[in-house]
């Protein structure tokens, strides 16, 4: 959904009947991203419902880059076993899943020189 979307949304949890809660930096990216949020259900593979909320997001590691899903390079598959790596914690399975494909893509933008 975009570089700043990305530094202040994080997906948190899914509900049992499905919904995916985000946490969000504050109230605004609250409402603003509520506002949204057909827009971004659409990009997203068995999401029935999303909730934003204000709530705790990790802190930034990595900035994220401006490469557009076209131009994105295929991850390796160093990658795709770090993405695994990283989400593994992560029990719901639906969660890892979008978590791991996520992780895929930005490791696959990263520049060379630089790691998790």
């Amino acid at each position: 959904m975009g570089a700043e979307i990305a530094r202040s949304a994080w997906p948190a949890r899914f509900t049992r009947d499905g919904a995916l809660i985000v946490h969000t930096r504050d109230s605004v990216w609250a409402f603003e991203l509520t506002q949204r949020a057909g827009e971004i259900q659409e990009r997203l593979e068995g999401v029935t419902a999303l909730k934003f909320v204000p709530g705790p997001l990790p802190e930034a590691q990595v900035e994220p880059t401006q490469a557009t899903p076209e131009g994105s390079p295929p991850p390796s598959r160093e990658q795709v076993e770090e993405a695994a790596r990283l989400a593994s914690g992560i029990e719901n399975e639906d969660l890892r899943a979008i978590v791991t494909r996520t992780i895929e893509k930005a490791l696959a933008n990263l520049p060379n020189d630089r790691s998790f």
